[in-house]
């Protein structure tokens, strides 16, 4: 794990469970719900652990998207604001 900024923040919630928020320093948020703080505890470490990972993957995906954007332009599908699927 990089020398990054995480917000972490675990708090009790209701029924025995304590909620579980998490922000990384690529903007990433997640929220669950653990039943022990232990629990917690370890979901963030492993979150905060494949924060590179998931970065990449979300650009992987994001140049997908645009690709994709940029196929349905030159086939005529997509015209100034409209997707094509109203």
């Amino acid at each position: 794990m990089s020398q990054s900024k995480y917000n972490i923040t675990i708090e009790y919630s209701h029924s025995g469970y304590y909620k579980v928020d998490l922000r990384d320093h690529y903007c990433n948020y997640t929220q669950v719900y653990e039943p022990s703080v232990k629990q917690a505890l370890d979901y963030a470490s492993k979150w905060c652990e494949q924060a590179e990972e998931r970065e990449k993957n979300r650009q992987v995906h994001a140049k997908a998207i645009k690709e994709m954007n940029e196929l349905d332009k030159k086939a005529g599908i997509l015209t100034g604001n409209s997707d094509g699927l109203d």
